[in-house]
């Protein structure tokens, strides 16, 4: 992937009725039946070091004694879409039960009948606005665009996104891509707009590109696009990341050299991704359980140790249900809960704007 308490009333079919037991997370006895009786779930795209992805599938066959089969690992979401499509009325190995797929392509594939909705029992805890009213999608997990330092090169990192202006970071900011075409480069655009007070998505992109129009003119932006490896060998010592791939960037360099996430004071975006059914699932109830299992407190630290953020990340911290020495990996967690989860019509608006301004208004290429 280039970057998912309560007794259930109704299993089988339609958008599942919960009624909340405090304390209990238990998943359903029946559901858990049924699914043992289906005796196995499909996966797709899902790499075992993604996410913490390894841990939390043999997690759910040890607690379930579930069969998982795991489809193209390195898939990325428009082709678990189209399996979905190409297994229509095949129960085969090749049709997959359930999805983990970019935002847009949650409301898509409803809008095309790809999927069926289920209301996991943690449904209430999950923003209303990283999920489908209606039970069809919801939001794992997300990243937040982060500065990722070379610490042995910038002693001073920044801690906002005014701050990259500054001199003593000349020849030292890059982007992750082409913010023409790239979502990780487009969105940090679009969040150097809201940093400066934008709430309008166009405004937003505008003034962001405003902002990179002046690093570039103070010679601050590199014009190439930031790696892990530019980012240690100290050629782009300031690279603007998804924290997660910053924080796996800071554990493979093991200290040589030091690497520093650090999530902005504002302009604080979330990137995220989403867990869907498939409307023709040869195991739905195995799919649902599956969900149970990664929308529980276990399921989201499980994520949260693959440095990916739960979306009920909030509420475990609000409820001090994350373990300190996860946390301590992080940035502080306050820095999280000002996160914005840009809706598809907000990242719409801001992608027309910088696609089509960025070199009028900027005038950097960003190169391989």
């Amino acid at each position: 992937m280039t970057i998912r308490n309560m007794i259930q009333t109704t299993v089988f079919g339609g958008v599942a009725t919960l009624a909340l037991i405090a304390g209990a997370q238990a998943a359903p006895e029946d559901l858990v039946a049924a699914a043992k009786a289906e005796g196995q779930l499909t996966v797709i795209a899902l790499p075992r070091d993604w996410c913490g992805y390894g841990a939390l599938l043999d997690s759910f066959k040890a607690k379930y004694g579930i069969k998982i089969n795991e489809l193209n690992p390195d898939g990325g979401s428009g082709d678990e879409v189209e399996a979905i499509k190409a297994n229509k009325t095949n129960k085969g190995p090749q049709a997959p039960d359930v999805i983990d797929v970019g935002l847009s392509f949650g409301p898509s594939a409803k809008a095309e009948g790809l999927l069926q909705p289920y209301k996991v029992s943690t449904w209430g805890s999950i923003p209303d606005e990283a999920k489908d009213a209606d039970g069809y999608w919801a939001g794992d997990y997300y990243g937040v665009l982060s500065f990722t330092v070379n610490a042995d090169i910038v002693k001073t990192p920044p801690a906002d996104w005014s701050d990259l202006g500054k001199p003593e970071y000349k020849s030292g900011v890059a982007l992750a891509g082409d913010p023409r075409t790239s979502n990780q480069a487009t969105m940090a655009v679009y969040a150097a707009g809201l940093a400066g007070g934008a709430t309008d998505a166009a405004k937003a992109a505008s003034d962001g590109l405003a902002a990179f129009a002046e690093l570039n003119k103070k010679g601050n932006l590199v014009p190439a696009i930031g790696k892990a490896a530019s980012l240690a060998q100290g050629s782009t010592p300031i690279v603007i990341f998804w924290d997660y791939n910053g924080l796996a960037a800071r554990d493979a360099a093991k200290d040589n050299p030091k690497i520093d996430v650090i999530v902005p004071k504002s302009g604080v975006v979330a990137g995220v991704y989403v867990q869907a059914i498939s409307a023709y699932a040869p195991h739905p109830n195995a799919a649902k359980l599956w969900l149970e299992h990664l929308y529980s407190d276990e399921g989201q630290i499980g994520w949260l140790k693959g440095y990916c953020h739960p979306i009920r990340f909030n509420d475990l911290v609000a409820n001090k249900k994350v373990p300190a020495e996860a946390l301590a990996k992080l940035p502080p967690a306050e820095s999280y809960a000002k996160a914005k989860f840009p809706t598809l019509a907000e990242q719409a608006a801001a992608k027309e704007v910088i696609a089509k301004q960025w070199d009028s208004v900027v005038g950097a290429t960003v190169a391989k």
